[in-house]
């Protein structure tokens, strides 16, 4: 099992709820107003006056088959539209109960 962390702005969380809908991703726990900054060259997104923007997050744990598919849908979504953002990370899980 892996579990998949998924940071991405706001406006990309319809879009996200919907890939997991399409690769019948059932249970998944989402985190509102993340803030951050992209590693290379993200704007920060704080929620403030000056950087308004914030990101949501999810995580969700699949069976190691789905990563693939999962993380190249994430990727096709972040071609169609880069100043957005959306960026996955993939752990591990050891033991679930």
């Amino acid at each position: 099992m892996k579990a998949v962390f998924i940071v991405f702005n706001q406006a990309n969380t319809e879009r996200v709820e919907y890939i997991f809908d399409q690769l019948k991703i059932r249970g998944f726990t989402l985190f509102e107003q993340v803030q951050g900054r992209g590693t290379t060259d993200g704007e920060p997104h704080r929620g403030t006056h000056t950087w308004p923007e914030m990101n949501s997050a999810v995580i969700t744990v699949v069976d190691d088959g789905r990563v693939d598919e999962l993380l190249q849908t994430v990727h096709k979504l972040d071609c169609r539209n880069k100043e957005v953002g959306i960026r996955a990370f993939v752990w591990n899980i050891e033991r679930t109960i």
